[in-house]
């Protein structure tokens, strides 16, 4: 049995039954950018016993000013990498099985195959979201899709609401668009923020890894948004 005394302090909000809990559950964080690679951390130091991560990029200096793997000593390291270090650090008896790879479909097949008990979609490109969503979707598997931490500047605004209820969000509103061309309307849950875009911030790219354009982001944005997608992950496992 998992010694969970290092989790004395989680016990002693939300019991002992409920942290043994934790540590037979799986959860799938799909994405170690700025909300992904927080939302891992928090996932981990909340006691779950199996975790899957999976990321395909490696640390680039603009990821510094956002994401938690990313120093200025590790610059074209795999996150995936760093980040599997980390959470075995903070839990030594962590099972980690780590995907170092960017989404394809069939390996998006493959890896919902494990069922896991609950998936984080921090996810920041269009196309392979809506393969990730679209699929665990249909195998009914327990979701939260992190929607755009880009452009905003207040942490307050954030809200977990179903991706048909979002609204002030151009990332959101993308992807309703493309699940709308899959007959899904509802039963999405997410975090988003209904704050207004700083429209001057939005930076056009060159399109590599589906990306289009991305906005200027601020340190605590994106790990708030991570923050939430686990807090939401950790709640809903509790009560399941």
């Amino acid at each position: 049995m998992n010694d969970i005394s290092w989790l004395s302090r989680t016990s002693l909000l939300v019991g002992e039954e409920a942290v043994r809990k934790l540590t037979q559950k799986h959860v799938m964080v799909v994405g170690l950018g700025g909300v992904g690679s927080f939302a891992a951390e928090f996932i981990a130091r909340g006691g779950i016993g199996t975790m899957t991560v999976i990321d395909g990029d490696v640390v680039d200096p603009t990821n510094r000013n956002r994401q938690l793997p990313a120093l200025a000593t590790n610059h074209g390291v795999p996150k995936a990498s760093i980040m599997a270090e980390r959470l075995q650090a903070i839990n030594p008896q962590l099972q980690l099985n780590i995907v170092q790879q960017f989404i394809d479909p069939a390996m998006v097949q493959q890896l919902l195959q494990t069922k896991p008990d609950y998936i984080i979609d921090a996810i920041d490109s269009v196309t392979p979201k809506i393969t990730f969503m679209q699929m665990a979707y249909e195998s009914r598997l327990p979701l939260v899709s992190s929607m755009g931490a880009g452009g905003k500047l207040d942490p307050t605004k954030l809200q977990v609401a179903d991706i048909s209820k979002t609204y002030n969000c151009p990332f959101a509103q993308q992807v309703r668009k493309n699940l709308k061309k899959l007959k899904i309307y509802t039963g999405i849950k997410v975090v988003f923020s209904p704050e207004e875009n700083i429209k001057e911030s939005l930076l056009l790219t060159d399109g590599s890894n589906f990306k289009k354009s991305a906005y200027g982001t601020m340190s605590y944005m994106p790990a708030t948004f991570g923050a939430v997608a686990a807090s939401v992950a950790i709640r809903d496992l509790m009560k399941a």
